[in-house]
């Protein structure tokens, strides 16, 4: 990432296309060992009850290799507490992202330290500037879509978040 991403902490550690591209492997050559997850345009289309194709099956191979999952999302409780349920995950609901206080209450559930903690997540100016305030990885996914029109305000941030987006993904690279 450039300075102007660190300036503006909007800097990633890692890019990928999409979540089901982030590898138990990976993680573990990272160190990591639980993930905090975003649901709206990372697991799941905006509001969508059902997580996107492949995504149960993800969440499973993580699980199967010992690497825990949280949900924390600005959503309110029965949304995120049906869509984590269906899961089988945690989650911290309300979680006031950009603030890291939604963040360091996933790591206490998980037990886990900032160093052994990456997100997940698709949007600048929560994701990703919540990430960077509680000090953790920060794994970048492409949105799944573009927000539906009635998700004006996010529209919007898109906007504005475009300069900053990586160039650079995983992915591509087949690391």
């Amino acid at each position: 990432m450039g300075s102007i991403q660190k300036i503006t902490r909007t800097d990633v550690d890692y890019a990928f296309r999409k979540t089901v591209d982030i590898s138990p492997s990976f993680l573990e050559k990272k160190g990591i060992k639980g993930l905090i997850l975003d649901i709206d345009n990372t697991l799941a289309l905006h509001d969508d009850p059902v997580p996107a194709e492949g995504i149960e099956e993800w969440t499973e191979s993580m699980k199967s290799a010992g690497i825990k999952l949280i949900i924390l999302s600005n959503n309110h409780g029965s949304r995120v507490k049906d869509f984590a349920d269906r899961l089988g995950i945690d989650f911290v609901c309300d979680g006031g992202k950009p603030l890291r206080r939604g963040y360091t209450e996933c790591m206490k559930k998980m037990r886990l330290s900032a160093a052994e903690t990456a997100a997940v997540g698709d949007q600048l100016f929560t994701d990703v500037w919540g990430a960077n305030n509680a000090g953790i990885m920060m794994l970048f996914v492409e949105p799944m879509a573009p927000e539906p029109k009635s998700k004006r305000f996010i529209r919007f941030k898109r906007v504005l978040e475009k300069p900053f987006l990586p160039k650079k993904f995983i992915d591509d690279k087949k690391e």
